[in-house]
């Protein structure tokens, strides 16, 4: 069924089962991808501050934005996204022994995409429930445990299927997102001067001041931007326009 053709409330919806499947994994990345960057005390100057913000927006923008929002979700195979979805794609457009180096890309890319989906979710409950130390030092044992059990309940919660799941996620996700923006915007409003943070030349300086670090950075920044591949490999479930407008 066409997204076009739904009714209103439908669409919105969708658009908000796609916040909570869709979006949560990016949504939450803020929690351990800041915290990677400035790994140390000594880290935290204000060139790295300045560079390390330019170098997640314009991950986020580039990535998320461009790369996935407006390029590749063109690229659907009758509605569904995905590795698989793309390979067969680009099977269908070539042929002879370049068909053998597309299918070991394709499987290579599911392979990734399946570790990404056993290390992301563990990843992400865990930096979140670890907030609690910051506040309760003393509740630092009951972390793993906790973790564990919000886990298994996760996955037990995934067979009521995609839409129930994103329904119930969804308006928590809204939750979420209007809680660090309005703290973010709290906070410029205290110091303006962290919006020149989106020049991306403070992340090309800070880069190129030590190509090294810099490298081993660029693996703490791409963590901001986890979970984009949902928004193509979940294209099947929701539809191109809800996510896009999500």
């Amino acid at each position: 069924m066409q997204t076009a053709a739904l009714g209103t409330s439908t669409r919105q919806n969708l658009t908000i089962a796609a916040l909570g499947v869709v979006y949560g994994d990016i949504g939450t990345s803020p929690l351990y991808a800041v915290k990677q960057c400035f790994h140390d005390a000594a880290a935290i100057t204000m060139p790295r501050v300045f560079g390390v913000l330019s170098l997640i927006v314009w991950a986020l923008t580039i990535i998320v934005t461009i790369k996935y929002i407006i390029v590749l979700m063109r690229a659907d195979n009758r509605g569904e996204g995905g590795i698989f979805a793309l390979t067969i794609l680009a099977l269908r457009s070539s042929a002879g022994r370049r068909n053998r180096w597309i299918l070991f890309a394709g499987l290579i890319g599911g392979s990734l995409f399946f570790g990404d989906g056993i290390l992301t979710p563990s990843i992400s409950v865990l930096s979140a429930v670890e907030g609690l130390e910051v506040k309760a030092p003393e509740l630092q044992p009951y972390v793993l445990p906790l973790t564990l059990s919000l886990l298994v309940l996760l996955f037990i919660l995934r067979k009521r299927g995609t839409g129930r799941v994103g329904l119930f996620f969804g308006p928590l996700m809204i939750v979420w997102f209007s809680t660090i923006g309005l703290l973010g915007l709290a906070q410029i409003a205290q110091h303006p001067t962290i919006i020149g943070a989106l020049n991306p030349l403070y992340g090309v300086e800070l880069i190129m001041s030590d190509p090294a670090s810099g490298f081993i950075l660029l693996g703490a920044v791409v963590l901001a931007v986890t979970g984009a591949e949902a928004l193509y490999a979940d294209m099947g479930h929701f539809g191109r326009t809800p996510i896009r407008r999500a």
